[in-house]
């Protein structure tokens, strides 16, 4: 036993460098091994360890194996010793036939990561065979005539074994006429010859018997012999003669039984029984003469058994004709077995590796596989795909090895499972092809977030809600399974500090359901605004965070609040109407508020009472009382109106005010003062410097935004047309001058100047005159007046 040929230690360092590098490496020259056929199961060939250069723990810890390249199991490797032990006896006769010498080609496999180091398994012949003739007695017909000197070839004995085991020498039995030479043959035999040494005399000896002896070169020697009988006849001095020296032809590997090879022709000058030709082999082998046939007359070759190429590629066949008188011509018939595709290509699972996690790193090896094809030329070569759709490569690494390896990120969320199919097709005519199909599953890892429905949940709640109101929900889902896609939801700490969301709302951590802790109220919240996290169960733990707002809805749970004529004075504020006003002369306006909001705090007005009804009127919408007719001098004094505030809320709520007008000829004419307020009048007299000044001041700062106003509006034009826009203000004019309508406000109309009327002793407001001179329209275009005026405002 010898051990095998080991790769120089720096090679083999550099080697390894590649092999994490790269998956895969093959030592640059195998390690050679013998070992002698027929010996015993179990017996040592050699150490896997020490050729390596590694522990016996890799051994196990990267999977080590022994493949053959027939995947016939004739080692076995110990992984606990590192021992290649063998695991059948081997016949050399069986598994090299003749060839010398022979080689079983095996691979030591180590899987991860991946290794090659190739081997051999040199099998030593023993001298376990007798040489043998395969014909038992050779009957030769010698002419009289034949001079001293000529040459008589035999078949030669068979021995299965090779090298000096097998036939070295040949010895006849003690005679006076012949001996025995040992010639070589195309193929490199040796075989014998016997030489005639003097002339033969048919008269005196007619018959010889000679015993040929065929002795290998084993230890002890192995013999077999054969009887030579050797008749002598009349002169025949012409030899048959083949038309060809050689005969070449092609048989293709699939010819049917009994087809026809060649025919071989050969002529004799001679006449008679000495010109009639038999064809026949001449020391040919066992195989040939399972192989082939020969008809003796017509010199036909037919196949006699089926051909395979991939067992035996070309035969040389020895043929002679014999004539009448014993003469024979020698020729040969190289018959080239050609190929043909009838070997489909064969895969031989190595490892598979399933499932995988989905975060695997690209290039991990995920199957290894071998294919082999019987065929030679192109029908012998493959070529190996997989579908091009697949996130995997497939890798030639050693001989017909082949590693299939992740060739892109997986992602479980998008495809669990893989079925491959593994396809192996010949290049030969026609195309032979082999499919494998292998399942790989991916394993889930926690690399997906929960993802929220919604970036922004928009909640609605009513205002005074029992406690404990489920308000909503928000939902997560997460792609991953298992732990990884389990969500559980909690709040965020609010960003405004000051609001008390933990009083406010609470969450269910497993079902993402939202309740109202408390009862909420719109006029002191109408909004609030947290932050919710969907986190999953995975190690790391993954989060994701969404915003939910709610808004509170209004209830109709406040009443119209009247800001003018205000409600609290002890005295009553009395409206000034000439008696020369018009029809649709405004008189004054109510105002109220309303706390709810929409339309609980749409206000609309309703004249409740009048002393003298039809007189006075009362828009709806916006709280104006204005004269429904001409003034005339039979209309009293004094007049007492009553106006209901209502809003549109469900069910309505209302309130309501008392107003008092008093008609006069003019402004400037003194009234009577009402008896209800003498006390309040006598203290009137300061009023007027109060009004004067107010009506200065108002017409003042009216002139002065006019000026401003004007002044932005030239600059704007002069900035634009050079380049740039105005630096001074932008925008509206200042809101003063802007009447903004809302529900229970002044209309756009009009702009009211409001003084406290002096000499009250209450804060009471009193309305003296519209910023836009009431002009009334004509009876068909007062709605549109008023249309117009709402919507007019200062750009």
């Amino acid at each position: 036993m010898e051990s095998g040929e080991r790769c120089p230690q720096q090679i083999r360092q550099v080697l390894l460098f590649f092999v994490f590098l790269g998956g895969s490496l093959v030592c640059s020259e195998p390690w050679r091994y013998s070992v002698s056929e027929e010996m015993e199961i179990g017996s040592f060939i050699a150490n896997v360890v020490k050729d390596t250069g590694l522990g016996v723990e890799d051994l196990v810890a990267r999977g080590a194996r022994v493949i053959f390249d027939d995947h016939k199991p004739y080692l076995q490797l110990d992984q606990q010793t590192g021992n290649l032990l063998l695991n059948e006896q081997l016949d050399r006769e069986a598994l090299c036939h003749l060839t010398e010498p022979c080689i079983l080609h095996f691979q030591v496999l180590f899987e991860n990561p991946l290794q090659f180091f190739r081997a051999e398994l040199w099998v030593n012949d023993i001298n376990d065979h007798t040489p043998a003739f395969l014909d038992k007695h050779i009957l030769l017909k010698i002419s009289e005539g034949t001079a001293p000197g000529a040459s008589f070839p035999m078949d030669s004995a068979q021995d299965l074994d090779v090298g000096k085991n097998g036939v070295q020498n040949y010895t006849l039995s003690p005679n006076p006429y012949f001996h025995l030479k040992l010639q070589d043959s195309d193929d490199g035999r040796k075989y014998p010859e016997l030489f005639l040494d003097q002339s033969l005399d048919r008269e005196k000896e007619s018959e010889f018997t000679l015993i040929v002896t065929a002795l290998d070169g084993g230890s002890p020697s192995r013999s077999g012999t054969t009887l030579v009988r050797i008749l002598v006849f009349d002169i025949n001095d012409n030899a048959p003669e083949f038309e060809r020296s050689v005969y070449e032809v092609q048989v293709p590997e699939n010819s049917p039984l009994d087809s026809l090879v060649v025919r071989v022709s050969a002529t004799d000058l001679d006449a008679g029984i000495y010109g009639e030709l038999s064809y026949s082999f001449s020391h040919v082998s066992r195989d040939i003469r399972k192989t082939f046939e020969i008809h003796p007359i017509s010199g036909e070759i037919r196949l006699k058994a089926l051909l395979d190429f991939e067992l035996i590629q070309s035969f040389t066949i020895n043929i002679q004709a014999t004539d009448g008188g014993g003469l024979s011509g020698k020729s040969a018939v190289l018959v080239q077995v050609v190929d043909v595709n009838d070997n489909p290509p064969e895969i031989v699972m190595t490892s598979l590796t399933s499932p995988i996690p989905e975060n695997s790193s690209p290039e991990m090896v995920v199957a290894i596989f071998s294919v082999r094809d019987q065929d030679s030329g192109d029908n012998g070569r493959m070529v190996c795909s997989i579908e091009d759709d697949l996130p995997f490569l497939l890798k030639p690494t050693f001989k017909n090895f082949y590693t299939l390896v992740a060739g892109l990120p997986l992602d479980r969320e998008s495809q669990a499972e893989y079925n491959i199919t593994i396809t192996v097709t010949d290049l030969g005519t026609p195309r032979l092809k082999t499919q494998h199909s292998i399942t790989v599953t991916v394993s889930d890892v926690n690399d997906n977030a929960p993802a929220f429905s919604q970036t922004t949940y928009t909640l609605r709640v009513r205002e005074n809600n029992s406690p404990a109101l489920h308000i909503g929900s928000v939902s997560a889902t997460d792609r991953d399974s298992g732990a990884n896609a389990q969500v559980t939801y909690s709040l965020l700490p609010p960003a405004d500090p000051q609001l008390p969301l933990a009083s406010l709302v609470s969450i269910n951590a497993d079902n993402g359901q939202l309740f109202a802790l408390r009862s909420l109220d719109y006029e002191a919240l109408q909004a609030f605004e947290f932050g919710v996290r969907a986190a999953d169960r995975g190690s790391p733990a993954l989060s994701s965070q969404a915003r939910v707002r709610v808004l509170v809805l209004d209830d109709n749970d406040n009443a119209p609040f009247v800001l003018y004529p205000p409600q609290n004075g002890s005295a009553p504020c009395t409206e000034l109407v000439p008696r020369a006003a018009e029809a649709g002369y405004l008189v004054t306006k109510v105002v109220a508020v309303d706390g709810d909001s929409g339309q609980n705090a749409w206000l609309s007005y309703q004249l409740l009472k009048a002393t003298e009804p039809g007189l006075f009127g009362v828009w709806a919408h916006n709280g104006e009382v204005r004269t429904a007719r001409l003034l005339s001098e039979r209309d009293a004094v004094k007049h007492r109106l009553v106006v209901l505030v209502r809003d549109n809320g469900e069910p309505p709520r209302s309130a309501s005010v008392t107003l008092h007008v008093l008609l006069v000829d003019g402004f400037s004419q003194p009234y009577l003062p009402l008896p209800e307020v003498a006390a309040a009048e006598a203290r009137a007299d300061p009023l007027t410097v109060y009004l004067v000044v107010a009506l200065a001041s108002v017409s003042s700062l009216f002139l002065f935004s006019v000026l401003v106003f004007v002044a932005v509006r030239l600059c704007r034009r002069s900035r634009a047309a050079s380049a740039g826009r105005c630096s001074g203000p932008e925008g509206h004019f200042p809101g003063h001058l802007v009447d903004v309508s809302g529900t229970g406000t002044l209309s756009q109309s009009y702009q009211y100047e409001v003084c406290l009327r002096g000499g009250s002793g209450t804060s009471e407001f009193k309305f003296l005159k519209p910023a836009i001179p009431n002009v009334s329209p004509p009876e068909g275009k007062m709605e549109e007046s008023h249309t117009f005026l709402n919507g007019f405002e200062f750009i």
